[in-house]
């Protein structure tokens, strides 16, 4: 008796293989049927490695051309197993652009209490000023300032659909969208997480939230040169690194360190330049005088030393710490000295993040491979 090719499938198509919840043509499960006269070969290909199932499969391919086309039949089941393409999961997007988002900068500090935060709140402020769409993530896990400096510190993050997905919708305030673990926390109540919990929290706010389109996305990272600055180059691609230094000896040694991580082979973030803070100190009784309470030119020295570009310096006015409590940053504030001192800075910074693009290739986020020695190699 001679089979026919169309009868063999019609048959299979009354089998569902386990897990699939199609028939075992539709799935795509039998990849070719070929007769002989009374012989039958099919071929078929799942997606699971279950000695049962793949057995519960032959049996049912032979039962059902033996009681639905010939009971004779000489069947053979060539069967073979492939894994279906894994869905995406979080960690599987770590490392890639996220979509809409022009530039990611790093702002960086070796050493705390240098106004790193203070100067990120007022370079993302001017760059909005400036047309700019901008958005801070203040990855200071331990310390996040960002929600006080914007007057946002009581708001609370909405879920907003996104491609069929809930997402965050980033608190905005002066034309700058903000995500923050501050927005989550109490005031009172201190952060006492772990590495691995401080970096899922960051990468929630990193790819489960709604940016939209940036221009710049500034990331205000802790001070120091650990655990969750390379989380974060792990997970995004880094356009460039600012450094935050006060002219004082000991920031300055923090900051060369600061500036020695992102210019690490391993690591290889540009770094696009060197702030001074809290330069000189001018008192508003002698407007021509200058006192450099933490040093001279420090920062502009240590950047000539390092041969990355100086940024500008901001001076030590009691103006920027009043409107960072205020929650108004201070660089806001029209026609004054600090105003144009940040403006300053901000299209220094623009220029540089234009002159990184234009000179050198995409920055890749780093893969992991082993903390000791601080040890990473390039994805």
């Amino acid at each position: 008796m001679k089979l026919e090719k169309s009868d063999i499938l019609k048959a299979l198509e009354t089998i569902t293989v386990a897990g699939e919840g199609k028939n075992m043509v539709e799935s795509g499960a039998v990849k070719n049927v070929i007769t002989f006269g009374d012989e039958v070969i099919v071929d078929l290909v799942l997606t699971t490695p279950a000695l049962h199932i793949r057995k519960r499969a032959e049996v049912d391919v032979m039962k059902a051309i033996h009681e639905k086309v010939y009971e004779k039949a000489k069947v053979k089941v060539n069967l073979k197993v492939e894994a279906p393409a894994a869905q995406p999961q979080n960690n599987e997007i770590k490392g890639k652009p996220i979509p809409g988002i022009t530039n990611i900068i790093a702002v960086a500090s070796g050493k705390g209490g240098v106004g790193k935060s203070t100067v990120t709140s007022n370079l993302a402020a001017t760059l909005a000023k400036m047309g700019f769409k901008v958005g801070v993530l203040d990855a200071d896990i331990y310390g996040p300032s960002v929600p006080i400096m914007f007057d946002v510190e009581r708001e609370r993050p909405l879920s907003v659909k996104e491609d069929g997905k809930s997402k965050m919708k980033p608190i905005e305030n002066y034309g700058v969208k903000i995500l923050s673990i501050g927005f989550f926390t109490q005031p009172n109540q201190a952060v006492v997480w772990r590495g691995p919990m401080a970096a899922k929290a960051l990468n929630q706010m990193i790819f489960d939230a709604a940016w939209g389109e940036l221009d710049f996305m500034l990331i205000d990272l802790p001070p120091g040169t650990g655990d969750i600055h390379l989380s974060i180059m792990q997970s995004l691609p880094i356009t460039g690194a600012v450094i935050v230094s006060t002219p004082q000896n000991v920031a300055l040694a923090d900051a060369r360190k600061g500036v020695a991580m992102f210019q690490q082979d391993s690591i290889n973030v540009p770094v696009l330049g060197i702030i001074e803070n809290m330069a000189y100190f001018t008192p508003e009784e002698l407007p021509n005088n200058k006192y450099y309470i933490f040093g001279k030119e420090g920062a502009k020295y240590l950047a000539e030393d390092l041969d990355v570009p100086f940024l500008g310096e901001i001076p030590l006015v009691q103006s920027i710490r009043e409107a960072g409590d205020a929650g108004r940053p201070a660089s806001l504030q029209t026609a004054t000295p600090i105003e144009k001192a940040f403006e300053e800075l901000t299209k220094n910074v623009v220029q540089e993040v234009v002159n990184r693009n234009d000179n050198l290739p995409p920055t890749e986020a780093i893969k992991i491979t082993t903390m000791a020695g601080c040890s990473a190699v390039k994805k």
